[in-house]
């Protein structure tokens, strides 16, 4: 079938209206019968001992309803494996960064809340702490977390090849350093969480979120009661990019403060907390050896990768590997060492992010750029000689069954006019590529799959049950166009019940890219299975074969005879006067290797697809202020199929404004002794719309045989190819491969003048 319907089609999002009329509640919105307002006490320390607290003055203090400390809880450690579990929600013995949760409040109001902070008494002992991960390793202090040795919290070590004798066999060898800070996520919506405990003693609880089933079973260990007592209720979210998908300290002080009380608890993080508060991007200093045959081919690569990870451990161990596994897809590498390091360090918790690695991927982009000008090799044709093609296997044994990367290199090099533009363009103008690739998901034990239920209705409209979440990309569009697609109703028919811990079944949530994949594919799957149910029902009507029965624009046809036809509605009444009902499940699993491990085994098939983004970027360079304007920017991007193009390409403009604009230019953290000196919007440069170029968006479709009508990932790959497009147009246009990222106008200027003395 491909004659689709709705599938391939430009549509609008169906959560659009709601969301620019002010409809859509979030958190903060929500306003419970009795609800009290919640604070959390911080730590004014990067590291310290606690010696001891005292709340009484707070507790005294009127309209003060509950103080909850460590004492208060189970003394459950967080961490997403079982050997990363080294953060309390609320700390007990001592704290590990300006911001570490020390206790909370719950008053009747916020001014309340606030004062009551201030009379919580903490007695502390000042340890040294520790900013920098170089120093982190090397230093004799106390270590951060006495079960890591030289504060080294994940290694990961790859090796693969003969990476030695073919370094031997090289015909050209580049050892280079690239380097850049810790960025933020800067969310629409500041973290919010809403709490309260039923009449059963059920906790529900509200929250942006990556996945609640994702949140649900830590609340549920943190608490030690069941898991069925803990429900994540579903809430508009704006905006994850990776930050929205572990479990926050504020979820379970909230829920602790709720049960404590009796009373619904809400807390709402300043700008501040927000960013100190949740997680932000690893600062990574990084280091790749890579030699070449003289046609510029890789034949060996070595990279050492060191990365602060702050505090805690998060999701370390994915976090380590990943802007490796990124490059290993994109490009064939098959004699390849890895060691990544990630770091302990006195400043707030790393997580995932949308542009996970830009040190990482735009160090190894500029240095094959270096290599091409090295051998006379034009960039486009470097990456084309090393591009992973379909079939392949990446270094750590994952085969790639669908792959475009030649194509999105070949379109976006067209679209921008590379030919005409390379080494041809005025003075302090340049152009860079950039190609990145992204896994559609990982290996996750029993939460990575999906389970979809629909039902019909009597009216015959129909109800979709997923456990998937919208963060803001179009999931839940997406859903709706899928089952809309195989019932045969229309967008409008179709009632999405979605990311509620007590109606659906489990799913990895918008974790790891796989939204559309599995959980798209697991809605698809019950469609399916609800459609056929419909077929029998109506075969009998219609007097046909139920294998020759088409669903289109909600009505139940012959496909060979259109005239002989029944609408949905009747057909779902007509099931019901016959005691029917229409309904069906379906799931799916992605078929990985569920042996592979981030750590002690990171070999195997991680996931069943990859997508893979070219971005090409256009710029201009002041010499004398190092200001930089984009003129073009083209994205191209292998999407397996595009199931709402419109979507797609919003994506792709939110990946450039990220990874490249923002994310290569002007977003980056300054410190001072373990303290953020910029966490608001005040101080770090998101870009706004008015600092956007112009972008063309270009959908490659590959049609991924295992993917749903053939898709897989859409966006990502267009992020941290864009960042590496960025890093190789200003490289260009200044004549000096930069290593230091963001490329801020101070960085530019001075490579500017470096150069120049040089030239004297």
């Amino acid at each position: 079938m491909t004659d689709y319907t709705l599938i391939g089609k430009r549509m609008p999002r169906m959560d659009s209206r709601a969301k620019v009329m002010g409809k859509a509640l979030y958190t903060a919105d929500l306003k419970l019968p009795g609800m009290l307002v919640g604070k959390i006490l911080r730590s004014p320390h990067a590291h310290a001992k606690i010696v001891g607290i005292d709340t009484s003055k707070a507790l005294a203090l009127p309209g003060v309803k509950a103080v909850v400390t460590g004492a208060d809880t189970e003394g459950v450690k967080w961490g997403v494996f079982a050997y990363t579990r080294d953060q309390q929600f609320i700390q007990t013995e001592k704290v590990r960064y300006i911001g570490d949760e020390v206790a909370g409040v719950a008053a009747v109001d916020e001014e309340t809340a606030l004062a009551a902070l201030d009379f919580i008494h903490v007695e502390y002992e000042v340890l040294p702490a520790v900013f920098d991960p170089m120093t982190a390793m090397t230093t004799d202090a106390e270590p951060i977390h006495a079960e890591f040795p030289n504060n080294i919290n994940i290694h990961v070590n790859i090796d693969t090849g003969s990476v030695d004798e073919n370094f031997k066999k090289a015909y050209y060898i580049r050892e280079d350093t690239f380097t850049a800070p810790e960025e933020s996520y800067f969310h629409g919506e500041p973290y919010a969480v809403a709490a309260r405990f039923d009449y059963d003693d059920c906790l529900e609880i509200w929250m942006p979120n990556g996945g609640p089933h994702m949140k649900s079973k830590p609340l549920s260990n943190a608490f030690k009661i069941p898991l069925h007592k803990v429900k994540v209720k579903k809430i508009t979210i704006g905006g994850a990019f990776g930050g929205r998908s572990e479990i926050c300290p504020a979820d379970y002080i909230c829920a602790l403060l709720a049960k404590k009380t009796g009373r619904p608890v809400k807390i709402v993080f300043t700008r501040e907390e927000n960013t100190i508060g949740t997680r932000q991007g690893h600062a990574m200093i990084t280091t790749h050896k890579t030699g070449v045959d003289k046609e510029g081919r890789v034949l060996a690569r070595e990279t050492t990768c060191y990365m602060d990870g702050g505090a805690y451990s998060s999701t370390g161990p994915i976090a380590t590997s990943v802007p490796f596994l990124s490059m290993e897809q994109a490009y064939r590498m098959e004699s390849v060492r890895y060691n990544g390091y990630r770091i302990y360090t006195n400043k707030p918790i790393r997580g995932m992010i949308r542009v996970h690695g830009r040190g990482f991927a735009c160090g190894l982009d500029t240095q094959l750029d270096m290599i091409a000008q090295h051998l006379g090799i034009d960039p486009v044709e470097m990456r084309l000689r090393n591009s992973r093609q379909p079939g392949e296997f990446t270094s750590t044994g994952s085969q790639v069954w669908s792959c475009a990367m030649d194509e999105t290199i070949k379109k976006a090099a067209a679209a921008a006019n590379w030919q005409d533009k390379f080494g041809k363009l005025p003075p302090f103008h340049g152009i860079g590529i950039g190609t990145n690739s992204v896994q559609t998901g990982f290996p996750m034990g029993i939460r990575g799959g999906s389970q979809s239920f629909v039902k019909f209705n009597e009216d015959g409209e129909a109800t979709v049950m997923s456990g998937v979440v919208d963060n803001g990309q179009g999931n839940e569009n997406m859903l709706v166009q899928i089952a809309a697609e195989e019932l045969g109703l229309l967008p409008e028919d179709i009632h999405l019940v979605s990311a509620d811990t007590e109606t659906t079944s489990s799913d990895p949530g918008s974790y790891s890219q796989v939204s559309t994949f599995v959980g798209g594919q697991a809605v698809k799957n019950a469609a399916a299975n609800c459609r056929q149910k419909l077929f029998d029902v109506a075969a009998k009507i219609l007097k046909a074969d139920p294998g020759k029965l088409t669903a289109k624009n909600r009505m139940i046809y012959v496909t060979d005879d259109p005239k002989k036809a029944v609408s949905i509605k009747k057909t779902v009444r007509v099931a019901l006067l016959n005691f029917t009902s229409v309904n069906a499940e379906g799931g799916y699993w992605p078929r990985v290797d569920m042996k592979r491990e981030w750590v002690s085994n990171p070999y195997g098939q991680m996931c069943e697809a990859f997508s893979f983004g070219t971005t090409i970027i256009e710029v201009k360079v002041d010499p004398d202020t190092g200001q930089v304007t984009v003129l073009n920017a083209v994205a191209c991007q292998d999407v397996g199929k595009a199931l709402n193009p419109l979507v797609l390409e919003g994506q792709f403009e939110g990946s450039v404004a990220m990874g490249g604009q923002g994310g290569m230019l002007t977003e980056y953290h300054d410190w001072q002794e373990g303290r953020c000196l910029n966490p608001t919007m005040l101080e770090y440069k998101v870009p706004l719309a008015c600092d956007m170029p112009e972008i063309t968006g270009i959908i490659v479709e590959s049609v991924d045989p295992r993917g749903p009508y053939g898709a897989k990932e859409a966006g990502m790959s267009i992020a941290m190819s864009a960042a590496q497009a960025y890093a190789g147009a200003v490289s260009n246009a200044i004549g000096v491969y930069m290593d230091s990222f963001p490329l801020t106008p101070d960085k530019i200027v001075a490579a500017i003048r470096e150069k120049r003395q040089a030239g004297k």
